[in-house]
């Protein structure tokens, strides 16, 4: 069975939940966000004046080194923490707490241990959805991540990876406003993720979500997103703000061997901080895309 042909049956089996639980994309707006964590010594300064405004629709990757914040911008999008101070509003109305416009693929699988993996997944669907309907895009779902095997297994009963399979596959039921995925492939072996990135797109060409998607693979950020943000600190200040802001050219699905992407690729790792070692011995970069803004 081809992705297409599951992404299909997939909208038919969403089309058959009622209307009124299916969510068109939603826009998503943070206004000077920062946010500090108590620390032994004072507050320690995570994000500073992030400033940032996702249209409806839009896939938007966030980039950065480890501890520069990206999941925490992530969760307070979400409404699963609060900033210091600033704004975060979704179609132009405040993001409550556990906001129920998103959803959220995180890190961990975040699986309850007494329910199956089918079970899991089954928790993200849209309240309202008629039971039949639920049980096969669960089915469908399990099926597309690669746990159909699994489906009546518990969480202990199988790998950290396919639990992350689930979670996502439950975020995907959820037909968010706003899907938040903090690194939501990074369980996963090499040949799967990409097929993973593609089943991303191919649910997106068929329900244009928002999305925010965390990550530390750079090549996923270009394969995936609009927009490319690289988070880091600058000027010598703690906390993290927008270093960089990346247009991605092209319409998805993008070619991976694209010259245009290598040299995006190039210039997000610089901005990482990553040598590049061509460039130290002397090969010269392509220069065919101008510095942002074009």
């Amino acid at each position: 069975m081809t992705a297409s042909s599951v992404i299909g049956r997939t909208a038919a089996a969403r089309t058959a939940a009622r209307a009124s639980d299916i969510r068109d994309a939603a826009s998503l707006s943070f206004r000077g966000i920062a946010r500090s964590f108590a620390a032994a010594d004072g507050a320690r300064p995570v994000l500073r004046d992030i400033g940032l405004d996702v249209a409806a629709g839009e896939i938007v990757a966030i980039l950065g080194p480890s501890g520069c914040g990206k999941s925490t911008l992530l969760r307070i999008a979400g409404g699963l923490d609060r900033p210091t101070s600033g704004d975060v509003t979704i179609d132009g109305s405040p993001v409550a707490p556990f906001d129920p416009r998103s959803a959220v693929g995180f890190q961990e699988p975040r699986l309850l241990p007494w329910r199956s993996i089918a079970g899991n997944v089954a928790l993200g669907l849209p309240r309202g959805t008629a039971r039949h309907a639920g049980r096969e895009l669960v089915a469908r779902l399990l099926d597309l991540v690669g746990l159909a095997a699994f489906a009546g297994h518990r969480p202990r009963e199988v790998s950290g990876g396919m639990a992350q399979r689930a979670s996502l596959a439950r975020a995907l039921a959820r037909n968010p406003g706003v899907l938040l995925l903090d690194e939501p492939f990074g369980a996963l072996d090499a040949l799967t993720r990409l097929k993973m990135q593609d089943l991303l797109l191919d649910v997106h060409a068929a329900a244009p979500t928002t999305v925010l998607l965390v990550t530390h693979d750079v090549d996923e950020a270009l394969q995936l997103a609009d927009r490319v943000i690289l988070l880091g600190s600058e000027g010598g200040e703690p906390g993290a703000v927008i270093r960089q802001t990346i247009v991605v050219p092209g319409r998805r699905p993008r070619d991976r061997g694209s010259a245009e992407l290598a040299e995006l690729r190039g210039r997000l790792l610089d901005g990482l901080g990553i040598d590049r070692h061509g460039a130290a011995r002397g090969i010269p970069s392509t220069t065919t895309i101008p510095h942002y803004p074009y």
